[in-house]
């Protein structure tokens, strides 16, 4: 049975092609806010990392009411190393926006997206966005969703999709491009006439399945999901089926649906609304809440392997606890353990011999985000280099994680992209060129995407657009060459000093200013040559008394090369550390010492 009044509708995208702000625009067009009320702009993007970086990291539900019919609204990520959000989400919608740009047509994010949609058997409404963009083809952006979705698999049913074109900056959607309508009604109309209302069963045995897992100081875990058949009360005893399948009864406190940018208490929900339980401890994504007397199964959510790992352990820095609040090893256990039980699309375990966390995660910018969260919570601690989650192949034989890696490049620097491409051991599959840009293709390791982006960046100055993401687990393909320039370590504890980092300069490139709290084993530059050098940051001119100190040249030095945290993680050999406080991101050698690296490489 359908429930007319529910429409349940997830937007996917490619990263930047206009979700969040289509679904501000959506919220304005059905009056949730005041003519004149001050409003953000992405008001869905309300995580601080979110409004920096300008991604949407966490998915998030609203809703909208429009002609007496309610319209639940998950905003997913449009980032590949965030898709463990989108395939969870999806479970709970029965049709999906797709948002592309009139300008770029689908991007490689798109494909990901919208495979998992076509696989659930979604309804997909294509809408074109950014119509008013200089050079948009519209009509050419649908043919080559059309064109994507022939080569995903889609069914006659589902390419037979509709299309609106709209422009979210601008607040309005069209049937025609040319038509000249200004508000969003005619989206809101297609969402009503073409998504289909939940087919369920509202008389049947209570069942809902935990898809994603809120978290409130006050009340404690949130479960989230929708409810597939049945009427859900408070107070009522449900039975809770893990994903390993152990059972045991509960009792649901609180229910709540979402209504506009919020929740709302309701003494009861129906089947086919997206709700939020309050009561199940423990609960997990995954789980199953279900009539005790007639259990309901449903299938298993299945995300995903993590391709990529990293080891979280307690910082061993001489500068340890001046900048951070948290420092010690048992929080820093406590504090990843309970982001394992919120954040399914991550594997975290304490190593076997208890000397720190590994984190495994999508990749370099999903295990960053956790990093930057924390150091803002107050944490220090150190992270070793990435490195990538080996298979074992039935005949014995390794396998590593293989990434599709795409580039769009001006066509006078494609040459040099795919030199770079080539030495970090990728393969091209398939080349396109127009008048002024190239399309590249590559199959490349995910080991040789760690800090692929920059060399790219580079070759290109700074034109290209690149894209990866994890495709498949192939052959090992042997072993790649590092960073080729060694690094200047300083050889004691102090404040980098101006005349000594003057003289430095032209030995290399410098990462700290006059006045930086440096330390022993601390790489504070890197050098133009192969091989690490051990530097004195601290030495000072020693004058004589014939001479005054201003008689000297001023000193001129050249701005330090400053880090973000993926660029640090990508930065660093396996003999070395990024340490994370709350105010810096610093480089070090795991050995502090001079005499100990030397020790250990005799013993390598």
């Amino acid at each position: 049975m359908q429930q007319e009044n529910i429409r349940n509708v997830a937007i996917i995208a490619h990263v930047d092609h206009g979700k969040t702000t289509l679904v501000d625009r959506l919220l304005w067009a059905s009056h949730v806010f005041r003519e004149n009320q001050q409003v953000e702009e992405r008001v869905l993007d309300s995580n601080d990392q979110e409004r920096e970086r300008g991604i949407t990291i966490l998915s998030k539900n609203i809703s909208i009411t429009y002609k007496d019919v309610k319209i639940n609204v998950i905003d997913t990520p449009g980032h590949a190393d965030f898709g463990g959000e989108v395939e969870r989400v999806l479970n709970m919608a029965d049709g999906a926006l797709l948002i592309v740009d009139a300008y770029e047509g689908p991007k490689p994010q798109t494909r990901f997206v919208l495979s998992h949609a076509l696989e659930r058997g979604l309804r997909i409404v294509v809408v074109v966005n950014k119509i008013d963009r200089p050079n948009a083809n519209p009509e050419g952006a649908v043919d080559k969703v059309f064109d994507l979705m022939v080569e995903l698999g889609a069914t006659d049913e589902q390419l037979d999709f509709p299309v609106v074109y709209a422009s979210a900056v601008n607040g309005y959607a069209r049937k025609d491009p040319e038509d000249g309508n200004m508000d969003m009604v005619p989206l809101l109309d297609t969402i009503l006439a073409e998504i289909p209302a939940p087919d369920v069963d509202p008389d049947g045995a209570v069942a809902l399945q935990v898809c994603t897992v809120d978290h409130s100081s006050y009340e404690g875990r949130i479960g989230v999901g929708r409810l597939h058949s049945g009427t859900l009360h408070e107070k009522e005893t449900v039975l809770v089926v893990k994903a390993d399948g152990t059972e045991r009864t509960a009792q649901i406190r609180k229910v709540y649906t979402f209504e506009n940018l919020g929740k709302v208490e309701v003494p009861e929900a129906h089947a086919g609304d997206i709700v939020a339980v309050i009561g199940i401890e423990d609960a997990d994504i995954g789980d199953i809440l279900t009539c005790p007397d007639n259990p309901v199964e449903l299938p298993a959510i299945a995300v995903e392997e993590p391709t990529m790992a990293i080891v979280f352990e307690a910082s061993t820095s001489p500068l340890v606890g001046r900048e951070g609040d948290i420092v010690g090893g048992r929080q820093l256990k406590e504090r990843l353990l309970r982001e394992k039980e919120s954040n399914i699309s991550m594997r975290i375990n304490e190593l076997e011999d208890k000397s720190g966390i590994e984190v495994a995660g999508r990749g370099v910018l999903h295990l960053s985000v956790l990093m930057e969260t924390m150091r803002r919570e107050g944490f220090e601690f150190q992270v070793g280099r990435p490195r990538v989650v080996y298979k074992k192949a039935e005949d014995g034989s390794r396998l590593e994680p293989i990434e599709e890696a795409t580039v769009d490049v001006p066509s006078e620097y494609a040459g040099k992209v795919i030199e770079v491409m080539g030495t970090a051991g990728g393969i091209m599959e398939d080349m396109a060129s127009d008048e002024t840009m190239t399309h590249l293709t590559f199959r490349i390791p995910s080991r040789g995407t760690m800090g692929l982006k920059t060399r790219v960046l580079n070759v290109s100055h700074g034109e290209a657009v690149l894209f990866h993401h994890f495709k498949e687990y192939g052959p090992y393909s042997g072993e790649m060459a590092g960073r080729k320039n060694g690094g200047m370590i300083a050889m004691s504890t102090g404040k980098a000093v101006a005349y000594a980092l003057d003289t430095l300069q032209e030995r290399g490139r410098l990462f700290v200013s006059p006045g930086d709290e440096c330390y022993e084993g601390m790489i504070v530059g890197e050098s133009a040559k192969e091989g690490d050098m051990v530097v004195n940051v601290e030495k000072t001119k020693n004058l004589g008394n014939q001479r005054s100190s201003t008689a000297d040249k001023a000193i001129q030095l050249t701005p330090p090369i400053t880090f973000t945290l993926e660029e640090a993680l990508e930065y660093i050999e396996d003999d070395e550390l990024v340490e994370v406080t709350p105010q810096s991101i610093r480089l070090r050698k795991r050995l502090l010492s001079a005499t100990d690296r030397k020790k250990a490489a005799k013993r390598a």
